[in-house]
């Protein structure tokens, strides 16, 4: 778990992005350490409760398996919130229902993401908190959407791109739309596929640990492909003490 790290509340100044929520004035930080923890501590309880989300449907999935191993019926209420979840994850329910082969093709989507790998990536996103998207929208993961006036506009969008930086109410609601990104985009298939299999493995892993291996299924997140996975890694590594 990480480690909880006093801020001084002098620098904890009211961000003008949103009147919602205590945004941190990250630029203020001239202490390097003291703008890590700030932003840590600032993020984190949103990843909590995103992981604590994912946890409780993947609870209700696993809930299916044991009805359908010992043939019990499935009731309606049930099936209203498998069919939910399927919209949600965009693993379509057939018209066979609930299977085991739905079931486990959700199970693959509807898992925790560690902490060390989103604050990671949060931080590197968006320049630790000072990023103009992460003061202006509340983006701090880099995600685009692509309806005119969903975000902000980016001021080197390539001519004919029709992009925007999405913008978010909070940093939770940021936090929310990069787990579901990670958790149901083709893109990121390969990150799911690790996961998965790290739950077969016999060695108990720690957060840390699989961050970096995950970190391996995000080379789709950035052009830059392989040095961004080995910089996401490096931040990993490199704040560690956090992470404990």
């Amino acid at each position: 778990m990480i480690k909880k790290i006093l801020v001084l509340s002098a620098v904890l100044m009211m961000s003008a992005c949103t009147p919602k929520e205590d945004v941190p004035d990250f630029k203020a930080f001239t202490d390097v350490k003291e703008k890590k923890a700030a932003f840590f501590n600032f993020m984190y309880p949103a990843v909590i409760a995103e992981n604590a989300r994912v946890k409780e449907e993947r609870t209700f999935l696993e809930s299916l398996v044991i009805k359908l191993d010992n043939d019990t019926d499935i009731s309606t209420k049930e099936l209203d919130r498998a069919t939910e979840l399927s919209s949600l994850y965009k693993e379509k329910l057939t018209d066979k229902g609930i299977t085991a082969v739905w079931v486990n093709a959700m199970l693959v989507k509807v898992d925790y993401i560690p902490a060390p790998l989103v604050l990671s990536q949060g931080a590197n996103e968006s320049a630790w908190g000072t990023s103009r998207f992460a003061r202006e929208a509340n983006n701090y993961f880099g995600q685009w959407c692509y309806t005119k006036g969903c975000g902000v506009v980016p001021s080197k969008r390539n001519e004919g791109a029709a992009h925007e930086v999405a913008k978010f109410d909070s940093s939770k609601d940021a936090v929310h739309a990069y787990f579901m990104n990670v958790n149901r985009n083709n893109a990121y298939a390969d990150l799911r596929i690790i996961r998965a299999k790290l739950h077969s493995s016999p060695e108990a892993l720690t957060p840390e640990q699989e961050a970096n291996a995950l970190a391996h299924g995000l080379i789709r997140y950035s052009e830059r492909g392989d040095a961004y996975v080995e910089e996401i890694q490096a931040m990993i590594r490199h704040n560690s003490q956090y992470w404990r």
